[in-house]
């Protein structure tokens, strides 16, 4: 009841007071809260204005660095490259001098030049009037030497070319004697050298048994396919093989020949199996041709190694082995040279043993000393000189080397083994049923041996001795002289080298003598 008595007027009054008081003191309320937040924002500002000066006098720091930096960096590459175009010059400017002083050298020469061709062309001149002239005097003194002796011109001509025929034959005599006698003072391979007598040859009956071989054709329609077609097959066969074809009017046989023995094997066994395959054109032949030879030297390898064991010489060079395996396939006289060369090992070994040498050692020289003929057919000189410089190279010991190099006597022995090896290589090949050779060969080598001697002018008589290793000539000394003995023994020995197919080295020994008879009546 108390409130009623309350005037309206105030209650309104009181109200707009407090409304009042509200507003002023929210205005109040947000003046501070807008002065705390631009007071904050005026320290932002400051912050972000002492941060902005710190990074532009960071950024001003390192640009002047960098500026600093990059001015030494040209400077640095100015000065080499100052130094480099000095250089530049300098050597441009050496050139310039070489090349002037080039051009003064090249004038001076091509003036000494110019005056050369002058003096040359004078001296010309003069040397045609010269032989003019003398070319006048000798037809003059021509005409007066005919008119004083008498002869015409073909006989003064033959009368002269015979007097320097005869001077030119002794003094070649005289010449080659000269020559001979000073190989011989100054060493004995100097002069083996100049009378070649290390060069091995074959005899004529195993020249003809190992060079040729015979392959069975079935029908003469199969040797029209070995033939081909204008001859393209055989070509081909011999151009992959190496060896020559001969298809004769024998019927049933096609002929092979080569000297090289593994090249003939191969040869024979292919030809065989392109028959008996009967497909026979050019890229077969390739085919066939290159599998045997891989066939062929796996068997060399084969006959290597059991040689090796069979002599039982230890470890061999793979090399070695080869070589031995392809001595299978060459013969001597009808003798198989592998065969040969293990049974004078085994000699060795025997007459080693007995004298209280190394028998493994003279094992090894007895189944090496013919080591060279298994390439004495491609290399020039004596098969105990190849084999000699095969095993050197190969690491063999020196007693080795000796018995290989020395088992024919071309050098002398320095170790017991080398004599040991040749009498065990002559036992081997002198033994009964060792070699052959057919008695109507032997009689024709000595006959073609004195023939070749006594078709030389002067030869009297020739006889071959020592089983043709030897031929004593006898001359007629009233033709021949002294001094060209020496040369008609030269000329024998190359015409028997060229003319004839032997084993080792022919001796031609020439006899002059004088004989003054008279009778005491």
């Amino acid at each position: 009841m108390i409130l009623m008595e309350i005037p309206y007027g105030w209650v309104v009054l009181g109200m707009g007071m407090g409304l009042g008081l509200g507003f002023i003191v929210l205005t109040l309320l947000q003046w501070t809260r807008f002065k705390s937040l631009q007071q904050r924002a005026g320290e932002i500002v400051t912050q972000a204005e002492e941060r902005s000066e710190i990074i532009v006098h960071d950024a001003q720091v390192q640009a002047k660095e960098e500026y600093i930096k990059q001015q030494e960096q040209f400077k640095a590459e100015t000065t080499e490259t100052r130094a480099e175009l000095r250089s530049i010059e300098k050597r441009v400017s050496k050139r310039e001098d070489n090349l002037e002083a080039k051009l003064d050298t090249l004038q001076s020469k091509e003036k000494k030049l110019e005056q050369a061709d002058r003096r040359l062309a004078d001296r010309s001149k003069a040397i045609e009037q010269k032989e003019a002239e003398t070319n006048k005097t000798l037809e003059e003194q021509k005409i007066q030497l005919l008119r004083i002796s008498g002869f015409d011109m073909e006989t003064a001509k033959k009368t002269v070319l015979s007097h320097l025929e005869d001077e030119m034959q002794q003094e070649c005599g005289q010449m080659i004697e000269k020559m001979v006698n000073e190989a011989k003072e100054t060493a004995e391979e100097k002069s083996r050298e100049i009378v070649i007598t290390a060069i091995q040859r074959y005899a004529a009956a195993h020249t003809s048994s190992s060079v040729a071989r015979t392959v069975d054709v079935p029908s003469d329609q199969m040797k029209g396919r070995v033939i081909g077609r204008e001859g393209r097959n055989i070509r081909a066969f011999e151009k992959a093989t190496g060896v020559d074809v001969i298809v004769d009017d024998t019927p049933g046989v096609v002929v092979i020949s080569s000297f090289n023995p593994v090249r003939n094997e191969t040869a024979r066994i292919a030809l065989e199996k392109l028959i008996q395959d009967g497909r026979i054109h050019p890229a077969r032949i390739e085919e066939v041709v290159e599998e045997t030879k891989q066939q062929v030297e796996k068997m060399i390898i084969e006959h290597g190694n059991k040689a090796a064991m069979d002599a039982n010489v230890g470890k061999l060079h793979r090399k070695q082995i080869d070589l031995l395996g392809r001595l299978h396939y060459r013969t001597s006289y009808g003798q198989n040279v592998l065969n040969h060369s293990i049974e004078v090992a085994y000699l060795c070994q025997i007459m080693a043993d007995e004298l209280g040498l190394d028998g493994t050692l003279a094992r090894r020289c007895g189944l090496l000393h013919d080591i060279g003929k298994a390439v004495d057919h491609e290399v020039e000189g004596g098969h105990p000189q190849i084999g000699a410089d095969i095993c050197k190279r190969l690491g063999e010991c020196s007693e080795v080397l000796n018995a290989i190099a020395g088992h024919h006597g071309d050098i002398p022995p320095t170790s017991p083994y080398t004599p040991l090896v040749t009498a065990a290589d002559a036992i081997s090949a002198a033994r009964p049923g060792g070699r052959r050779e057919s008695l109507e060969h032997y009689i024709k080598r000595l006959e073609q041996l004195e023939a070749i001697a006594t078709e030389i002018a002067g030869v009297k008589q020739a006889y071959a001795i020592q089983a043709g290793r030897e031929l004593r000539v006898i001359v007629d000394a009233n033709q021949i002289d002294d001094g060209t003995a020496m040369k008609v023994a030269r000329d024998i020995a190359k015409k028997i080298e060229e003319q004839m197919t032997y084993p080792g080295e022919i001796k031609v020994t020439l006899l002059r003598e004088v004989r003054a008879i008279e009778y005491a009546r």
